[in-house]
């Protein structure tokens, strides 16, 4: 699940292929073969998350070929920062693919994306938040595919075995303590989440603070509101009653709420497939994230619909990009595979559908989008690793080396 993890030193090294081996052509002024009219032989580039995702995909793609005549063929990735970033050194990219947004403007950068989103009618249908991390120089380049946030997981069964009721769902970083640490006992950890800025990130935004400023333009992670949200997590850590899920021998949160080490966790929607898959006996119930001094917050994630600009069918791959974002087929890959749709009026569907999933959809209005810079991946990289070690750290010089390493990461890139 890509959702589950941050960038990684990989991406880094498929920016740089991509920088230095594609052309220059980004918004469409590359010059290439087009669309004739005649049908088009389209190829498609995924990374997927399991069979149902790859057969929902696959299925979309057959019904849109039968409808235009084009033909396509789904490719599923097993790396895909590194497979994209060959085909954009050879100059033989795929024609539509999932783009990352941590990856976007490393390959916007690159000349590597065709901007097709002022081609997109009801564009307006995606939301703001959304639309802003597909984003660059002002124009739209790519629709978001689905979208995902992040909410409290509470294993039902532990939480009454505690002594706890419904009126007990932390609202506020207080009560979470509180919770936290009557839940903690005999091989159970209050909240276990993974040690990443992709997840602890909630509480910086909670606090009222964030990584940098909303057009991503200047650093802001040296402020006292990080600092308090780092402070209060390290607290949490201090206690014992939250832990990282490295600390309980898991991969992720859905593993240790999974198997019982946990009886709350922080994770977006993917984690209701997991836990159908995995551990379908166990009761749970997903509350929003208790608010913070600043109200409420949570981290929202996505991927796009990527065109290739040295597509010789850039037309047909849009024409099949739009198909696969429609709202018809957002709600069916809900149904296939559990993502969230990025459409408005589709997610409105969606919640009628999925009414378990409503702390998952209410955070859509207030949550913050990923970092979407180009050369951050090291950054955040480390960043993460500072996380790690937070228990013992100061969150005062991790904060300080964030946002010294951010800046300088911004004036290379400008």
């Amino acid at each position: 699940m890509s959702h589950r993890t941050a960038a990684t030193a990989l991406a880094t090294c498929a920016a740089l292929l991509v920088t230095a081996g594609c052309s220059s052509s980004f918004g469409g002024d590359k010059k290439t073969e087009q669309d004739t009219g005649s049908h088009q032989d389209l190829r498609v580039l995924i990374a997927s998350s399991g069979d149902a995702e790859t057969k929902a995909v696959k299925e979309a793609a057959a019904a849109y070929a039968k409808q235009s005549g084009n033909k396509v063929t789904v490719d599923v990735a097993k790396d895909m920062n590194q497979q994209l970033a060959q085909a954009f050194a050879g100059h033989k990219p795929p024609d539509a693919f999932y783009v990352n947004s941590d990856q976007f403007a490393n390959y916007t950068r690159g000349g590597s994306l065709y901007a097709y989103g002022d081609q997109v009618k009801d564009v307006d249908d995606f939301s703001e938040q959304l639309r802003a991390s597909f984003t660059h120089d002002g124009k739209l380049v790519c629709l978001p595919k689905d979208t995902s946030t992040l909410a409290l997981a509470v294993n039902t069964d532990l939480w009454t075995k505690a002594g706890l009721t419904e009126k007990d769902y932390p609202a506020d970083w207080d009560q979470l303590k509180k919770v936290a640490g009557k839940l903690t006992g005999h091989g159970v950890t209050g909240l276990v989440t993974s040690g990443e800025y992709a997840r602890l990130g909630v509480f910086m935004k909670e606090a009222g603070g964030w990584i940098t400023n909303a057009d991503q333009t200047k650093m802001t992670a040296d402020s006292a509101q990080n600092v308090q949200a780092l402070q209060y997590v390290q607290s949490l850590l201090k206690s014992g009653s939250v832990k990282y899920a490295s600390q309980v021998d898991t991969n992720w949160g859905g593993e240790a709420f999974g198997k019982g080490k946990a009886a709350m966790t922080i994770e977006g929607n993917w984690l209701d497939g997991a836990m159908k898959a995995d551990y379908p006996d166990v009761k749970y119930k997903v509350v929003p994230l208790p608010a913070g001094p600043a109200g409420q917050g949570t981290l929202a994630f996505s991927q796009c619909w990527g065109v290739a600009a040295e597509s010789a069918h850039r037309a047909a791959a849009v024409d099949l990009v739009t198909y696969l974002n429609s709202s018809a087929q957002q709600l069916k890959n809900a149904d296939a595979f559990g993502v969230m749709p990025s459409r408005t009026s589709a997610l409105a569907e969606y919640a009628k559908r999925n009414p378990a999933a409503k702390a998952w959809v209410d955070g859509s209005a207030y949550a913050q989008g990923p970092v979407t810079l180009a050369g951050f991946d090291k950054v955040l990289g480390q960043f993460n690793t500072d996380l790690a070690g937070l228990a013992t750290a100061d969150p005062k010089k991790i904060l300080a080396d964030l946002q010294r390493n951010g800046e300088r990461a911004l004036t290379k890139g400008n």
